[in-house]
Order: C-alpha cells, then sequence, then structure tokens
C-alpha cells in the first residue's frame, strides 16, 4: 500500500586532507560530483514528497468516490426499505379488512340461517293449520251427520 522508503544516497566521506583539497579548489571534479550528489538528492526529495502528495490525494479522491457509491447504493436500499415497510402495512390492513368481512358473512350465514328456519316454522305452522282446518271440518261433518239421523 505504501512505497517502500528509498535509502537516502551515501556520500564517501573525504578524509580530513582530501577535505582541506576539496575545498580548496571549488572547480575541481570532486565539488562537481558533490554538486550533483546533492541536486540529485534535492531532486530525489522534491519527487518525494510530489509522489506522496499525489497518493494522499488519490486516496482522498478514492475516498470520495466510494463514499459516493455508497450513498448512491444505500439510497436504493433506503427506498426497497420504505417499499417493504409500506407493503407490510397494507398486508395488515387487507387482513384486518379480510377478517372484518369474514365476520360480517358468519353475521350474515347464521342471520340468513335464522330466516330458513322460520320460514320452515311458517310453513310447518301453515301445514298445521291445514291439517286443523280439516280436523275441524271432519268433526263439524261427523256432528252434523249425527244431528241429522
Amino acid at each position: 500500500m505504501y512505497s517502500p522508503q528509498l535509502p537516502l544516497a551515501r556520500t564517501r566521506v573525504p578524509f580530513p586532507a582530501e577535505t582541506d583539497k576539496a575545498q580548496a579548489e571549488p572547480g575541481s571534479l570532486e565539488a562537481s560530483l558533490l554538486q550533483l550528489l546533492h541536486d540529485h538528492h534535492h531532486s530525489s526529495l522534491k519527487l518525494r514528497q510530489q509522489t506522496e502528495l499525489a497518493k494522499k490525494e488519490s486516496i482522498n479522491n478514492a475516498k470520495r468516490v466510494s463514499d459516493l457509491l455508497m450513498d448512491a447504493m444505500n439510497g436504493g436500499v433506503q427506498e426497497s426499505y420504505l417499499n417493504e415497510k409500506r407493503i407490510e402495512l397494507e398486508i395488515r390492513t387487507l387482513a384486518a379488512t379480510i377478517a372484518r368481512f369474514m365476520k360480517q358473512t358468519d353475521q350474515w350465514l347464521v342471520t340468513t340461517n335464522a330466516i330458513n328456519s322460520a320460514m320452515k316454522e311458517i310453513g310447518d305452522f301453515e301445514n298445521w293449520m291445514k291439517t286443523m282446518d280439516f280436523d275441524c271440518k271432519s268433526v263439524n261433518a261427523a256432528i252434523r251427520n249425527i244431528y241429522q239421523e
């Protein structure tokens, strides 16, 4: 994940006799090489800093993209969750309505059965009345026959 730190360039430690010589001769080969090494070291440090800055920016951008994607995904999940809750509420409402209709249907069945029983009783009463009427006429006819004889 992180780039390994590059080791710093090692310079040759001059002997004390060479130090005087390098300092005494600014245009010498050794002084030029030391200057090149020094410039290279500074440019390497600058490049390393730029690389670290670009890496941090990339990480921040990736985090932002990830957050945006997560928000977009969560928006869909949240909408699905709300739809599920609405559907569950509708199911409960329909179940209550069905239960109410079932009770009402049972009451209608009881009432219809009571009406049917009453109708049967009326039919039985009418039949009983006819039977009584016939019996009364039979008794009346028997009495007349007795009285006429």
